[in-house]
């Protein structure tokens, strides 16, 4: 069974914000990447070391669903899970919610391949068994 959601908080930033005033859509995909980074951290494999080791892990697919706007200085909480497991690849699930009330601002998810990092060419790879282990 994979891990539960990891909860990772962060703070809008004045940067992060539009003409409108609310958080610009790309920035989701910023907080999902943190939420993934933070996930993985938490199970032991901190991404850095893993493309020490010659894994890299590239976003192949990416979807965000924006519900409600987020704004200057709100609290966010991003929920992440990982949602399956293949040989190459793994798919992340994303909430992203206003810490104040929880409303549901945007939900998305990722699609990660398993490449080589040796050599060159980045070659799509298996995923090391220690990590499909832990995440299945």
């Amino acid at each position: 069974m994979p891990p539960g959601p990891h909860e990772h908080r962060v703070r809008v930033r004045y940067a992060e914000t539009d003409q409108m005033g609310v958080v610009y859509h790309a920035n989701y995909l910023v907080y999902m990447e943190e939420g993934r980074t933070r996930l993985m951290e938490s199970l032991g494999y901190v991404y850095a070391e893993l493309e020490r080791q010659g894994i890299g892990l590239a976003v192949h697919r990416a979807e965000v669903e924006y519900r409600k706007p987020a704004v200057y200085d709100e609290e966010l909480v991003v929920r992440t899970r990982v949602d399956r497991v293949r040989t190459a690849s793994i798919r992340f699930t994303y909430e992203v919610e206003r810490a104040a009330d929880g409303t549901l601002l945007a939900t998305g998810l990722t699609d990660l391949a398993c490449l080589s990092l040796e050599g060159p060419e980045r070659t799509v790879a298996a995923l090391p068994e220690p990590i499909r282990e832990i995440l299945s």
